[in-house]
């Protein structure tokens, strides 16, 4: 256990950054298995529109630091991909 006042600081604070990482990225996997629910019922509307919100919620997770650019960028990618594959 820490004995620095700082130390015990930084044990709090990258608790509550670990909390709020954890939230976001339960929420966008949420929206990625909502994203592909909607591909298999094959409802290309209902798909698009959850896609749409879940490549915000992404973007916003890339833009705080929670997911590497890249690793954003491919899930980003394979959602899109599920979604255009309907045709």
């Amino acid at each position: 256990m820490a004995n620095i006042k700082s130390a015990k600081k930084r044990i709090l604070v990258n608790a509550t950054k670990a909390e709020r990482n954890k939230a976001i990225k339960s929420k966008i996997k949420t929206y990625t298995k909502k994203v592909e629910a909607a591909v298999t019922a094959g409802d290309k509307t209902a798909a698009a529109e959850v896609l749409k919100c879940a490549t915000a919620e992404i973007d916003k997770a890339c833009s705080k630091g929670v997911y590497h650019k890249n690793n954003a960028a491919r899930k980003v990618s394979r959602l899109t991909n599920l979604v255009n594959a309907m045709n």
